[in-house]
C-alpha cells in the first residue's frame, strides 16, 4: 500500500471535519499524536483548544456566543494508566472509565453510537496510544446514513513504522448531509522533525475558514517526555 500525503488530503478536501493522526516518527523514537476540529457554523467555530491536567478539552472563545455545547464542549484528550486516549467526543471519557473498571477499549465504544445529529450521524472516531507507541483506531458510523444501525469498526497497529501514520476523519466529502468516512484509515506519510513543524504543516493545509483547532503531541517512548502543541485560529 502507498503511503500518502497527509498534507494533500487536507488540502484538496475543505471539509473532513474532526480528524485523528496517529503513527511513528520518521526517527522512530517517538509516538505521534494529532486530532484537529473543523466547523461550518457559528456555534462550531466558536471554540478554542484548552491544555488540562490530564490532556485537553474544548471551550467556548466566546461564551455569549455558545448556542448548544452537547456535542462540542469535551475533552478530546485524556493520558490514563501511561495511555492516551483521543477522541472526537465525550466517548473519551466512556473509554477511560471502562479502562478504570478493567475493560479494553473495545468494551467501551460497543456501549456508543454515532452522535445523534440527523441527518449527519456523525461517526465517533477514538485512538489509543499505549506507551510502547502501539495504537488502536476506530469508528462508529451509521450504515449509509441510516441511523438504524450501528456499524463499528477497529483498526489495531502493534507494530508502527517509523516515519508512518494513520489518518481517520469524520466526513467524507463536503456535502449536505455530510456522509460519513469510507474505508480504511488512510496510512500517511509522517517526516516532521518535531511537533512544532507537524502542527505547522498541518495547520497549513487544512481549510482557512473551516478550520479551528489543533493539537500535536510527539511522545518520546523512552522517556515519556511529552511535546506539545495546541493551536486555535481564536487566541
Amino acid at each position: 500500500m502507498k503511503n500518502l500525503d497527509l498534507y494533500e488530503i487536507l488540502r484538496n478536501h475543505p471539509y473532513p471535519g474532526r480528524g485523528i493522526v496517529l503513527g511513528r516518527s520518521a526517527d522512530g523514537q517517538k509516538a505521534a499524536i494529532a486530532y484537529f476540529i473543523m466547523g461550518r457554523s457559528e456555534n462550531s467555530r466558536n471554540r478554542v483548544f484548552e491544555e488540562t491536567e490530564d490532556g485537553i478539552r474544548t471551550k467556548a472563545f466566546d461564551e455569549g456566543k455558545m448556542t448548544d455545547p452537547s456535542l462540542i464542549i469535551y475533552h478530546p484528550v485524556r493520558v490514563f494508566n501511561g495511555l492516551t486516549i483521543v477522541t472526537n467526543g465525550d466517548q473519551t471519557d466512556t473509554i477511560r472509565d471502562n479502562l478504570r473498571e478493567g475493560h479494553c477499549y473495545r468494551h467501551a465504544l460497543n456501549t456508543r453510537t454515532f452522535e445523534p445529529d440527523g441527518p449527519n450521524y456523525t461517526p465517533r472516531i477514538s485512538g489509543v496510544v499505549k506507551p510502547d507507541g502501539s495504537y488502536n483506531l476506530s469508528i462508529l458510523k451509521s450504515l449509509d446514513g441510516d441511523p438504524a444501525c450501528c456499524c463499528r469498526y477497529f483498526y489495531e497497529f502493534d507494530r508502527p513504522l517509523a516515519g508512518v501514520g494513520h489518518f481517520i476523519h469524520t466526513y467524507q466529502e463536503n456535502l449536505d448531509p455530510l456522509p460519513s468516512f469510507e474505508g480504511e484509515p488512510r496510512r500517511v506519510v509522517l517526516d516532521a522533525p518535531d511537533a512544532q513543524t507537524w502542527a505547522n504543516q498541518i495547520w497549513a493545509s487544512l481549510n482557512g475558514d473551516n478550520k479551528v483547532s489543533l493539537f500535536v503531541r510527539f511522545l518520546h517512548l523512552k522517556t515519556g517526555e511529552a511535546d506539545t502543541v495546541i493551536l486555535n485560529k481564536h487566541s
